[in-house]
């Protein structure tokens, strides 16, 4: 299994921790710490030797941070996370805060009197991420001082650096060279005047290298730094003594990560530094060696997140791949005891039918499998403590994915066990209805995620309802399942361009009761002009990538408009036509029951 369904929260050991770590704050005259969840390369997943937060505290979410002060210490966790941190930590020692709405600068100074020092690792923050909190905290007694990383100081069996073997991800899948790459970015360099630029996001490097790796659980990164120049040789900086070094070719020179920080202060400037993802430290070594550097943007970010043909097709397979294993999974399940069913059942069978794709490197992310009120947890881990037996009437959320060579997958369906209940399928229904309107948009280039975020929270709104995450991420090929810089999502300014993998994912939850949520993903794509349309406007739309049938049982039709129902029926029958051919007769006969048109 590439699932573990062990329990890593580790809530009581925390307050014993907690009180080492405000022991090595006094001894460096700190009078608080910030422990973020986040590594030296901005990864939302991070290594074991990286789970700061979570060996600290005990929380396990992707996102957050904690602040600790000697009287306080406070976990920031966001919508998605408001009911999994009550069950992970300490509530006698650790204070969960609703963040984004309360930020860390206001709490500071809301908790903080007098001249105060708060220690941050200059090597786990972005410059931007500091100077936003300095800017909060400017008018206070609050001092934000970088030093060592604390945490690591008193984890005595932390564990050791990933350093797993390199592969290639070859030109079959990549569509482009990693010396064509390098070329053109290299250029783009020289047009601005820059000598080299410095890289710190894993898929970034892993995107620009062509290479892949085992470093991060379910993401296929080697972790690592790495500097391009303006004659496109690259310094990649890594663990040493990997296995696949001797594949990378020439005009790639690999050193240990140890030296990355002396090489930066041996550049010859302007060097390009990202301020949004590179480490404070980075930005640092330049300024005090006197070396002259520029903020920028990572160049490969927007070519990584545009899509080129290559691996547009690699994605399309992927998911005609993984939508047969989908289907022959729901084949099973509907014709299972599914009473006698457990969470841990589902993801075991599931992964199982990925498995015997025979192209399955790794799942995307833990399966999400939440019955019932667990369903209701955004982000829920199923572990052997947690697990549920299926009931009647239950909805279960199924939220998985695939990696494949060619692409990875993301999809979510929601599950009946047996008849449920009018009030379900009515929220499954609004669900449905904004997940649809998202498939059908057309839009002006130009816009962005934060412009088509609403069309599918709009059902849901209307009725009183709404759901706390966004209602889609970028996707990586063959790379993180949460891809930037592109998204759906409120706080989006990104522009969306053809190329662009995003999830579709409308969902709603009530606590303690039921959660759905539908999710298919999508790629942006170039609209077809319409007859009596404005044909000097540049329209784009969304070109659906999942093929995986939608359970009309749970819908009301009723509710349903007539373009609703033809889309639905459409799509229903497209998925019938491309996977029937992949799938067992068993399962073929299951398909088209599953499409029949409402």
């Amino acid at each position: 299994m590439f699932q573990s369904f062990e329990t890593t929260a580790a809530p009581d050991r925390g307050p014993a921790r907690l009180e080492r770590l405000r022991r090595a704050m006094k001894m460096k005259d700190l009078d608080g710490v910030i422990v973020p969840r986040t590594d030296a390369h901005q990864g939302e997943y991070v290594a074991d030797c990286d789970a700061r937060l979570a060996w600290l505290t005990g929380f396990t979410g992707s996102a957050g941070f904690c602040i600790v002060l000697n009287h306080v210490a406070g976990v920031f966790i966001d919508g998605r996370y408001r009911n999994q941190v009550l069950s992970q930590i300490d509530l006698e020692h650790f204070t969960p805060v609703p963040w984004p709405e309360i930020q860390p600068g206001p709490w500071l100074i809301d908790q903080l009197t007098g001249p105060t020092r708060i220690g941050f690792d200059p090597w786990l923050h972005s410059r931007s991420e500091i100077e936003q909190l300095q800017k909060s905290v400017q008018n206070s007694t609050i001092t934000l001082v970088p030093t060592d990383n604390l945490v690591d100081q008193i984890w005595a069996d932390r564990p050791a650096a990933p350093n797993a073997p390199i592969t290639l991800q070859p030109l079959e899948f990549s569509g482009r060279s990693r010396e064509d790459k390098c070329a053109e970015l290299a250029d783009e360099l020289m047009s601005r005047g820059l000598k080299a630029q410095v890289l710190t996001l894993s898929d970034s490097i892993a995107w620009l290298l062509n290479i892949r790796g085992t470093d991060i659980e379910h993401i296929p990164v080697v972790q690592g730094f790495a500097i391009l120049h303006d004659d496109a040789r690259v310094d990649f900086f890594t663990e040493e003594g990997r296995e696949g070094v001797a594949q990378l070719g020439a005009g790639l020179t690999v050193h240990p990560t140890r030296s990355f920080a002396s090489a930066l202060q041996n550049l010859v400037g302007p060097v390009g530094v990202d301020r949004t993802n590179a480490p404070y430290a980075v930005s640092h070594a330049l300024d005090i060696s006197g070396i002259e550097f520029e903020w920028n943007e990572d160049p490969t970010i927007f070519p990584k997140a545009r899509k080129n043909p290559t691996e547009l097709q690699g994605a399309r397979q992927a998911h005609l791949r993984d939508a047969a294993a989908m289907v022959e999974f729901l084949s099973w399940y509907d014709a299972a005891d599914q009473s006698s069913l457990t969470e841990i059942d589902l993801v075991t069978a599931l992964e199982g039918y990925r498995r015997a794709t025979n192209a399955l490197e790794d799942i995307s992310f833990e399966t999400i499998s939440g019955a019932g009120p667990n369903g209701a947890v955004i982000h829920y881990r199923v572990t052997h403590d947690s697990n549920r037996q299926l009931e009647a009437g239950n909805l279960v959320v199924l939220d998985s994915g695939g990696q494949y060579r060619d692409g990875t997958t993301d999809i979510t369906r929601t599950l009946a066990v047996g008849p449920v209940g009018h009030e379900e399928k009515r929220c499954f229904t609004l669900v449905l209805q904004g997940m649809i309107a998202l498939s059908r948009v057309r839009f002006p280039k130009g816009r962005c995620g934060r412009d088509l975020d609403p069309i599918a929270r709009y059902p849901l709104w209307a009725a009183h309802q709404d759901y706390n995450h966004g209602t889609g991420h970028g996707v990586g090929a063959f790379l993180s399942v949460h891809e930037g810089p592109q998204r759906f999502s409120a706080i989006s300014e990104v522009e969306l361009e053809p190329g662009m993998i995003l999830s579709n994912e409308p969902g709603y939850y009530r606590d303690g009761a039921f959660g759905i949520r539908i999710e298919n993903l999508v790629v942006v794509e170039n609209a077809h002009a319409l007859s009596n349309g404005d044909s000097a406007r540049q329209m784009l739309g969304l070109e659906t990538l999942t093929y995986v049938p939608i359970d009309t049982s749970l819908v009301i039709k009723e509710m349903l408009s007539g373009a609703e129902k033809d889309w639905l029926n459409s799509y229903h029958t497209a998925c019938l036509r491309k996977i029937s051919p992949r799938v067992s007769e068993t399962a073929q006969a299951w398909l088209a029951g599953a499409c029949a048109p409402i």
